[in-house]
């Protein structure tokens, strides 16, 4: 019995695994739980889009089927957009033979019976690789490759092999994903069980990569002292509040306390979140407010909790991930 991964041990999982991962919207809370329960896992869904542009539709849903579709969304670019950490409408019902091939790693996936008692979505991880599903359009081979690591670092995380994961057409008579050539417009169908040989060889791989080891020390010192590391900017949390709330209404350009958020600025820039024009000018402006907002609710706040006013628990987070302290 596999508890599922939480929000963070799900993006550290993919990013360790290699995987370029955006965090989407109010992902890390966004789920159908109130539906259903969401575990115990036991393994992993690949489906298509059957469309292309989907990811907020992945994350909405459509009529008579509400979003999160899928945990995942992965681009042609090989982006990883995440939308859920709970249970999502990707699965549906599927299998008992499917559902038992995948529990216990068989290494034949039956073709799937007709009576589909198994919650799919209770049970399984589900990615959405954006796809037409028409059986020419391909899937870039970065993209092919970025599938591969997302369904790794999944089967690595809850030590599962590859023969945990199945594509939805394995799981119920009901679908066709997923569906089409990779690497080119000419190259072979998405097979999932050289698929599920690929994802074997990259947990096979990792697992094998040598370990460092520590260089044996010389009996006369002859290297350089190693400088100094820099110690990290601060930024006091109540300078910050008293600009987030001051500057707005200043006139264009007035600040209270440039050096600090010049600090969060720079740290917003970086997370997409704050055009480079408005991130120098060291006024916790409108734009500014808006751009912090955007991030707490990256955080998973929502409400006034995402005001735009800078709290401890946000600004630390967005320290740890760009580089300054946090002064209380």
């Amino acid at each position: 019995m596999a508890t599922p991964m939480t929000a963070s041990q799900f993006v550290k999982a993919l990013e360790d695994e290699g995987v370029d991962v955006r965090e989407y919207r109010s992902w890390r809370t966004h789920n159908r739980n109130h539906k259903g329960a969401w575990g115990p896992v036991h393994g992993v869904v690949i489906h298509h889009t059957a469309g292309s542009n989907s990811l907020a539709l992945c994350y909405d849903g459509m009529a008579g089927l509400p979003g999160p579709l899928c945990h995942t969304h992965l681009s042609k670019s090989g982006v990883a957009s995440m939308l859920s950490a709970g249970r999502a409408n990707h699965a549906g019902t599927i299998a008992q033979n499917a559902y038992n091939a995948m529990l216990n790693e068989a290494s034949t996936h039956p073709r799937p019976s007709s009576s589909e008692p198994v919650d799919g979505n209770r049970a399984t991880y589900g990615i959405e690789i954006e796809n037409l599903g028409n059986g020419r359009d391909f899937y870039p081979q970065k993209q092919y490759d970025a599938a591969v690591r997302w369904a790794a670092a999944i089967c690595r995380f809850h030590g599962w092999g590859a023969d945990s994961v199945i594509g939805h057409r394995e799981g119920t008579t009901r679908k066709i994903d997923p569906k089409g050539p990779i690497g080119s417009a000419n190259g072979p169908q998405f097979d999932m069980d050289q698929f599920r040989k690929d994802v074997a060889a990259r947990l096979k791989a990792k697992d094998e990569e040598p370990k460092p080891t520590t260089p044996s020390k010389p009996t006369t010192p002859t290297k350089p002292a190693k400088p100094a590391t820099p110690a990290k900017p601060t930024v006091d949390l109540s300078n910050l509040t008293a600009a987030a709330r001051r500057d707005p209404g200043l006139k264009q350009g007035g600040t209270t306390h440039p050096a600090d958020v010049k600090l969060v600025e720079a740290a917003l820039k970086a997370e997409g979140l704050l055009s480079a024009a408005y991130a120098k000018d060291g006024s916790f402006g409108t734009l500014t407010r808006t751009a912090y907002a955007a991030w707490q609710r990256r955080c998973g706040y929502t409400g006034s909790a995402a005001d735009g006013i800078p709290g401890k628990a946000s600004l630390e987070k967005l320290g740890a991930k760009r580089g300054f302290k946090v002064k209380a």
